[in-house]
């Protein structure tokens, strides 16, 4: 979502005091940004009549282009010609895990949590399950530069996430929705939702700036170089990512602080699902790695990719579908709130597994030995 300071030149120094001023206080500023939301509806009650007159479909303008801005950033950090280029069977493991636990464990977890916790809360449930199906496609860079993981098979499955979204969300999203469900024999209390509903806010609020993000990535190398680009031009845009996101979580509290100041357990009961996700995946990622012979350094990328998600694209496609006052688009502002601070958490227990699971690596790193030489990744 923003930056950090360059793991490798500081990996002993303490995790959070590698982290960015607004990664580090991330929750601060989402929790000032719902303050704010809440304060702004207090004192001007009309608010959202004044947003429904510049509406997109069931998105108001203004709510809209903060999605977009949030969701840019993002996309022009990834590495799109990473996917066709490293084709090694080690790396082809490591795709092959990281696709099963992102696409079939990671939705299927998140379906399963939300029907368990909020069974008589099919909004935040449906939300959750949004949640589950958007993969991480920003933060997970972070925490796998503090964690000291593999940057370059992190930015390969970062993207290969990022093309995978635009072709599975909208069908899962009906799967998991809609058709799973009835076949379950679930109460869905009447609710369900149709592929295309969730297609075109996809391709509105992930096809646009994904366009945007890979073509200003090509004609930025192209044009300053692989370098400058990297440690000039991206730290630049980084951080309208975090404005985007806050600009959004005002919107969207000022038009909800109704039904968020009279039910504040609403959080709570949100909140707990995902913490229990975000340690199963960690954990089925740290599981696969060791089943697939990754090193430390792999096993780190993936098991980071697994347990993170997108909540960017999950508050988009919630506010698009559903709108911004509903409690689909709660379930995702709450998501952003406890993911920093679980995930900063995890580093600190993926650095303790690399100093007891993997003594070796841990022994070279502190040498500062070079990583061990991978395989040639080049077709045969």
């Amino acid at each position: 979502m923003a930056t950090v300071t360059e793991p490798t030149a500081s990996a002993d120094r303490p995790v959070l005091q590698r982290l960015s001023t607004l990664d580090r206080f991330l929750p601060v500023w989402i929790l000032l940004a719902m303050a704010i939301g809440l304060g702004l509806g207090a004192a001007i009650p009309s608010i959202n009549d004044g947003l429904d007159k510049l509406r997109i479909g069931t998105v108001s303008l203004p709510i809209a282009l903060g999605l977009l801005l949030m969701m840019y950033p993002v996309l022009a950090k990834v590495r799109y010609g990473d996917v066709a280029r490293d084709r090694s069977p080690e790396t082809a493991k490591l795709l092959g895990a990281s696709l099963v636990l992102n696409w079939v464990v990671g939705p299927a977890l998140m379906f399963a949590l939300a029907w368990i916790f909020l069974a008589d809360q099919p909004e935040f449930r449906t939300g959750l399950i949004i949640v589950g199906l958007a993969r991480c496609i920003a933060m997970v860079l972070i925490w796998s530069d503090l964690s000291c993981a593999d940057r370059e098979s992190t930015a390969l499955l970062v993207a290969i996430n990022s093309v995978f979204q635009i072709v599975a969300y909208s069908v899962l999203g009906w799967f998991y929705l809609t058709a799973l469900p009835d076949l379950l024999g679930l109460d869905s209390q009447g609710f369900s939702i149709g592929i295309w509903e969730v297609a075109r806010t996809v391709l509105i609020f992930l096809g646009i700036p994904l366009v945007a993000g890979a073509l200003t990535r090509y004609l930025g190398v192209r044009r300053m170089g692989e370098e400058a680009y990297e440690t000039r031009f991206l730290p630049r845009i980084g951080p309208f990512a975090l404005y985007g996101l806050l600009f959004t979580i005002v919107m969207l509290f000022a038009i909800q602080g109704d039904a968020i100041t009279s039910e504040p357990l609403d959080v709570a009961r949100i909140a707990l699902p995902l913490l229990v996700y975000f340690a199963l995946m960690f954990s089925a990622g740290l599981l696969a790695g060791r089943l697939i012979g990754a090193t430390y350094a792999r096993t780190a990328s993936l098991a980071f990719t697994a347990a993170g998600n997108n909540f960017e694209l999950a508050i988009a496609v919630a506010i698009g579908v559903f709108g911004a006052t509903s409690g689909q688009a709660l379930a995702g502002v709450v998501g952003p709130l406890i993911e920093v601070p679980v995930l900063v958490g995890l580093v600190y227990v993926a650095l303790w597994i690399r100093r007891h699971w993997y003594p070796a690596e841990e022994a070279a790193a502190r040498r500062g030995d070079p990583p061990a030489p991978r395989a040639d990744p080049r077709p045969v």
